[in-house]
């Protein structure tokens, strides 16, 4: 059987051969495919984790669960030193200070200052706040996770286990709106758990192999929490793209093979959804290639 890897290995080639040359939202510009999709099976415990280069597993599981914290500012993030949300603020930041403060400058003070970070830090309704504390008309909050483990529990054959995060009343008051934005669940017949992700927009260098991950250590979680055991993960994106100024380092990883993918597991059980942490997870026989570095367009 081909490598499973092979199905964002060929994207890449796809987008480098036909991929439509725009200039987008950042000024950088982009080779783009509309339309794409991977599924990976993950009931043998194996994980789309890339192997052609390294993927920083432990910084996408500290987002996620960031994410299912419901948090909206960037100190937590910062304290578990995953910085990967730090540009938007601080670009932020030196427009409306004027300050041309470095990178670090600002994450040491975030750290440092709680009334910083609470002006400075914060990234306005983004995941957390959609996923776990919807806002409806009558201002009442929405708890999106834990309505679909109940559902889970209590009516697996539903055809409504999803939650979302494009919240168009509060789209404009995102630093970043919603890329990986819709996850919808299907219970199999042999009590396995899949999960489907739409993603509106993604850089595929960068992003895919991050969300991938966090993605997968979601779909455990919920799996965990609802007596369910992982089945697919299938991923579908909108726009697909390589910035302009990857496309040396995406040659460079087509040039690689596949290694074998490496096994995820939860080795403890928590009580609930908001009690993983980081050493609940782990991977096993990873063996990658060296990272392969490009700047993240903001």
């Amino acid at each position: 059987m081909r490598h499973p890897e092979y199905q964002y290995l060929d994207l890449m080639s796809r987008i480098l051969d036909t991929g439509d040359r725009r200039i987008d939202r950042t000024g950088v510009g982009t080779l783009s495919v509309f339309g794409a999709m991977a599924r990976f099976d993950l009931s043998n415990g194996q994980v789309p984790i890339l192997t052609t280069k390294r993927v920083y597993w432990k910084l996408a599981v500290k987002e996620m669960l960031w994410f299912l914290s419901g948090g909206t500012n960037i100190q937590p993030l910062l304290r578990e030193k995953v910085r990967i949300w730090t540009d938007w603020p601080l670009a932020k930041y030196r427009k409306e200070s004027g300050s041309q403060i470095s990178q670090e400058e600002f994450e040491a003070r975030i750290l440092s200052d709680d009334a910083f970070a609470a002006q400075w830090g914060e990234l306005g309704p983004v995941y957390g706040k959609q996923w776990r504390r919807w806002q409806g008309p009558d201002r009442r909050e929405h708890d999106q996770i834990e309505t679909l483990i109940e559902t889970l529990k209590s009516n697996p054959a539903s055809r409504r286990m999803l939650f979302h995060a494009w919240n168009v009343a509060e789209v404009e008051n995102m630093a970043l709106p919603p890329c990986h934005m819709v996850y919808q669940f299907h219970v199999a017949s042999d009590r396995k758990l899949s999960c489907l992700m739409y993603q509106r927009s993604c850089d595929l260098l960068l992003g895919a192999p991050f969300n991938w991950a966090g993605a997968v250590a979601l779909q455990m979680m919920i799996a965990q929490q609802a007596g369910l055991e992982p089945g697919e993960f299938i991923w579908m994106a909108g726009d697909v793209h390589l910035y302009l100024n990857h496309l040396d380092q995406a040659h460079e990883q087509l040039s690689r093979e596949p290694r074998s993918l490496p096994t995820m597991r939860l080795v403890s059980e928590p009580k609930s959804i908001d009690d993983y942490r980081i050493r609940d997870f782990l991977v096993e026989e990873y063996d990658p290639h060296p990272p392969i570095h490009a700047d993240v367009a903001v």
